[in-house]
């Protein structure tokens, strides 16, 4: 019975969704891939919303029902008896009344599973599709025969581009890449790449005053450049989502000085390598909202371009992986072996994890390992000295978000 309400609730929600989309014709621009989908989404919102009416979806709403509560009203959060009611009433007298709406959207398109997205553009059909990265072992690979059906599905975002439309393509991402065979639109570019059409350039995590202030570098399109800071935030994971971002600007006819003013405006969204005061004057890498081998490694290059008296990395399990589970933890623990003081791993996948540390010469009394994340703030505590800085990271059902609350400053 559950789910035959479900499945009614879904149909509703499309064609409420096709309905809204309809009468009000808005801009969308479609946000793909296997990492960095909200923080690019989270870019293009800071860019474009300086001179347009724009909506992003708020959340995690990149699925079945997230997707069209995005288009149907500024819903924050799935809650209450009555919430559905109440947005299906709203929805209908939004398209019957015509009030203002926004003149783009900004959706994400997950693909959990085969057949996602391809339900998900039956309701919103994008103008511009981004596809941020894929990677050799994407998320979710667990429900796909391989890494090529991941990215045969998250291509259809750009497939479907009308001729005049744009696919926004990350230049060092080689499966990403190749999907611009798969479309009629128009190619741009973004990336660390001498090929990139939107360049990033002359990167650095900054630290001040021995404080991580955030990110900064250049942005380079035909001949021109600007500097671009971004503060809180460290890694390469948000110049990505910034150079994305920018491209989109760019098609949209904004210059490079009002997109970098944009992106100073950019905020990230929370557990996304977001710097954290921590207990005992030390520094937290708040990276816990997801794990998978491409957002673990930019974490840890994150973590070893930073400065600290003493590096420690609390990692846990990456889900929906399958087959990979094994080798993908053990190549994160011969990168984090070469990179941190003390490791802590939680979770039955993230033993791989510790034994692949250990046999690539960390000291097994560096090494502590949890079936769960109880008692793992308490330990990680007593370690803290001032000047440590502590990466935490793991797939969001590990909620090693537990963890952040126990050792964060409480102001």
């Amino acid at each position: 019975m559950k789910k035959i309400l479900l499945n009614i609730l879904k149909w509703v929600l499309k064609i409420l969704a096709q309905l809204t989309l309809w009468r009000y014709k808005p801009g969308i621009i479609g946000v793909t891939g296997s990492v960095g989908k909200t923080s690019t989404k989270e870019a293009i919102f800071a860019v474009l919303s300086q001179e347009r009416r724009v909506r992003r979806s708020l959340g995690n709403f990149n699925n079945e029902l997230g997707l069209p509560l995005t288009i149907l009203g500024n819903w924050q959060e799935i809650k209450g008896l009555f919430f559905w009611p109440k947005v299906i009433l709203a929805s209908l007298l939004r398209i019957i009344f015509k009030p203002s709406y926004p003149e783009i959207l900004v959706l994400e398109y997950g693909a959990d599973k085969p057949g996602d997205i391809r339900y998900l553009l039956q309701m919103a059909k994008p103008q511009i599709g981004v596809v941020t990265a894929v990677g050799e072992i994407p998320v979710h690979i667990e429900f796909y025969s391989g890494s090529e059906a991941v990215a045969r599905e998250k291509s259809k975002i750009i497939e479907i581009l009308p001729v005049n439309g744009f696919a926004v393509l990350n230049a060092d991402d080689i499966t990403v890449m190749e999907m611009k065979e798969r479309t009629r639109a128009h190619i741009m570019t973004f990336g660390f790449s001498e090929e990139a059409q939107v360049k990033i350039s002359n990167f650095e995590n900054r630290i001040e005053d021995d404080i991580p202030e955030g990110i900064s570098f250049k942005l380079e399109y035909g001949g021109s450049f600007v500097p671009v800071k971004m503060k809180g935030i460290f890694g390469r994971a948000p110049a990505y989502a910034a150079a994305a971002a920018a491209a989109v600007g760019l098609i949209f006819g904004l210059n490079l000085v009002k997109i970098s003013e944009g992106l100073a405006r950019y905020q990230a969204p929370l557990h996304r390598l977001t710097l954290v005061k921590g207990v005992k004057d030390t520094w937290i890498t708040d990276d816990c909202y997801n794990a998978s081998p491409l957002s673990m490694d930019a974490a840890l290059e994150a973590l070893k371009d930073l400065r600290a008296k003493r590096k420690i990395a609390v990692l846990g399990d990456m889900l929906e992986i399958g087959k990979y589970t094994p080798e993908a933890h053990e190549i994160v623990g011969k990168s984090a072996a070469k990179i941190v003081d003390l490791l802590f791993t939680v979770g039955p996948r993230a033993k791989f994890i510790a034994e692949a540390a250990e046999k690539a010469g960390l000291a097994k009394d560096r090494i502590f390992s949890f079936d769960t994340v109880l008692g793992v703030g308490r330990v990680l505590e007593h370690h803290l000295r001032p000047g440590y800085l502590v990466l935490i990271k793991a797939s969001r059902a590990i909620s090693l978000d537990k963890v952040v609350e126990e050792i964060k400053e409480v102001l």
